[in-house]
């Protein structure tokens, strides 16, 4: 076996000792790894002289390429606008139908409108048109106002203000449970003599229809369809709507449920393609 050769030199010792037998020497770091700190090195004198990178006083410095994050969002917000722009201008001349009867244009404008109705409808509406309570489901095919794509552009540029009077001061205890009654036996498909009586004689029929599945004319509810607007199938719920009343101004208790209007808050064009979307959304009429 043949003797390695002892180096002729010998690293220092730090003076760092531990478990009684491990020095700490004062080695060179492997040339690998010193030929990577001076690329890194480089690298970040190359980044400085080419980006922004070093805080002055009221300013930075700006990197001989001029480049900023806000150019680069306008340059790539600008490459989408042009790719949409075709859309977008036929959108500005088109009626929401007609919009509608075009698959391209219409299968754009669902996929243009997401972003909107998140930012817009979806709060009180929620995600996807599930709905939450007070607010109406837009995923089911149950209209309030109907489902037509006219009505429903109507709706978001205008508003809705339903209405419905309380019946604290004008029936009884007995009255309003014979009520509230009646209308969950509505929504199961079963018969409530004294309830549709007192239907018929404290005017509910004028509204809510005599067979008593709304009038969309009016935005009364259907009740008999087991959709609920408030607490789904709560008999408490239902019997608070009766005493109290929708958007009431004589009831302090009185539930209150409005849909802004939208005309001042974005465009034309913004409003169709919500119409629409919402259209796809619970199958239209």
């Amino acid at each position: 076996m043949n003797d390695q050769k002892k180096s002729s030199t010998k690293a220092s010792d730090t003076g760092h000792i531990w478990d009684g037998n491990l020095r700490e020497l004062t080695n060179q770091p492997p040339r690998w790894w010193m030929i990577s700190l001076y690329i890194s090195i480089g690298w970040v004198i190359v980044y400085f002289v080419l980006y922004p990178a070093i805080p002055l006083v009221s300013s930075y410095t700006k990197g001989i390429m001029g480049w900023t994050q806000m150019k680069e969002y306008k340059e790539d917000l600008n490459a989408i606008e042009e790719i949409r722009a075709p859309f977008e201008n036929r959108l500005k001349t088109m009626s929401a139908a007609e919009i509608l009867a075009d698959d391209a244009l219409s299968n754009y404008t669902v996929r243009s409108a997401k972003v909107l109705f998140g930012d817009r409808c979806s709060p009180c509406h929620g995600t996807g048109g599930a709905g939450n309570p007070g607010y109406p489901v837009l995923a089911d095919d149950d209209w309030l106002y109907g489902g037509k794509i006219e009505t429903i552009q109507q709706t978001i540029t205008m508003g809705r203000k339903g209405s419905m009077p309380g019946f604290t001061k004008t029936a009884t205890e007995q009255e309003i449970d014979d009520l509230t009654n009646y209308v969950m036996a509505l929504s199961k498909g079963v018969e409530h003599e004294a309830g549709e009586k007192l239907f018929m004689s404290k005017g509910c029929g004028g509204c809510h229809g005599m067979d008593a599945k709304g009038m969309q004319f009016m935005g009364s509810a259907n009740l008999t369809d087991a959709i609920w607007r408030f607490t789904p199938g709560n008999e408490e719920s239902v019997k608070y709507t009766i005493k109290h009343g929708i958007n009431n101004p004589m009831d302090e208790e009185s539930r209150k449920s409005v849909m802004p209007s939208f005309k001042d808050q974005i465009s034309e064009t913004d409003i169709k393609k919500l119409a629409v979307y919402v259209y796809k959304l619970g199958g239209g009429q």
